[in-house]
């Protein structure tokens, strides 16, 4: 934001319309001669230029211009910053995101699953300043896509580019929550918890997801599971990113509930059935007022003069026009 920390500098400004009056137009009028100042030779008076009244009315411009910034620099403008700073720590979230083919399933018109969750993670990430975000996606490999951080560009450039498949076809739902906890275990952060995203049964990895969800309590992780998507035959298409190759079919089947349900409960967390796009928005909608925190916030003012770039700015433009004047269109005076 501008503001100027003398502004009745700028009444000079009002004077203007007289000056500009006075100087060019009051004097332009009469009979005039111009006439070199120089010994004449007995040759006619050679005529001006061409282009002459060009750099004329460009150094009028450049003049009046200069002025102005002089003036513009008097009233001491000033470049004001104001900037939010967090007192409190944030929390450490991490959010686990089924990958895998059935994610393509197209019951969430007019997207699919998977991005229909992308959107709705991206909604939350933007609300949730302050707190640390990571990312983790799995199917039948889970990989850490973004450690915590409160870079949020970094999370949603990781988010975007997500393609399903990368990981294979499975759904390995221990691995990836082993995953999660072991990058938040560490973390100073008063508030911790993980954001389950999927919507299929555990069918891959070395690791229960009971397992994981014990490990998470151990360590004051609490375990947010919402399954995505309805039950029966969906239309389903989706590119392999390996090979380039469409697939198209009809999806029959769903996630298990009851192991949801038995992750969030035994981690201190909830879980939540999405059958639609505005169900899924309000389940984050949710964990966003369950895991909402106390947050002291101090306001920093920051101040940058400009008044030396607008000396700078104008006397530049009246050396230009001194210069043009003398060297090009050969004024004396």
């Amino acid at each position: 934001m501008w503001v100027f920390e003398s502004p009745g500098s700028l009444g000079w400004f009002l004077l203007f319309p007289v000056l500009i009056y006075l100087r060019h137009i009051r004097a332009g009028r009469g009979g005039q001669v111009t006439a070199p100042i120089q010994l004449w030779r007995g040759a006619s008076f050679r005529p001006r230029l061409w282009g002459t009244r060009t750099w004329y009315a460009v150094c009028v411009v450049a003049f009046w211009l200069g002025i102005a910034a002089l003036v513009v620099a008097a009233a001491a403008p000033t470049l004001v910053h104001r900037e939010r700073v967090f007192l409190s720590p944030g929390s450490d979230i991490i959010f686990v995101l089924d990958e895998s083919p059935t994610m393509a399933a197209q019951d969430f018109a007019p997207l699919n699953r998977f991005e229909t969750a992308r959107e709705v993670i991206r909604t939350f990430v933007r609300g949730r300043e302050n707190d640390a975000i990571g990312l983790v996606t799995f199917a039948r490999e889970a990989a850490l896509r973004v450690p915590p951080t409160v870079d949020h560009t970094t999370v949603l450039d990781a988010l975007e580019s997500v393609r399903i498949m990368e990981l294979g076809d499975g759904t390995a739902i221990g691995n990836a929550l082993a995953v999660a906890v072991l990058h938040l275990e560490s973390s100073p952060a008063p508030n911790r918890f993980i954001v389950l995203l999927t919507d299929g049964i555990n069918n891959a990895g070395e690791i229960l997801p009971q397992t994981a969800a014990r490990v998470a309590a151990q360590v004051g992780i609490r375990v947010y599971t919402v399954g995505v998507g309805t039950d029966g035959e969906v239309p389903i298409e989706f590119e392999d990113p390996a090979t380039g190759r469409m697939f198209r079919g009809v999806f029959d089947g769903g996630y298990d509930p009851d192991l949801l349900r038995e992750i969030a409960d035994i981690s201190g967390g909830t879980f939540f059935q999405a059958a639609t796009a505005g169900t899924l928005a309000a389940a984050l909608q949710s964990v966003d007022t369950l895991e909402s925190v106390e947050r002291r916030v101090r306001i920093e003012v920051r101040r940058r003069p400009l008044h030396r770039e607008a000396i700078l700015v104008g006397l530049s433009l009246l050396l230009f026009d001194f210069l043009v004047r003398k060297w090009l269109l050969k004024e004396v005076l």
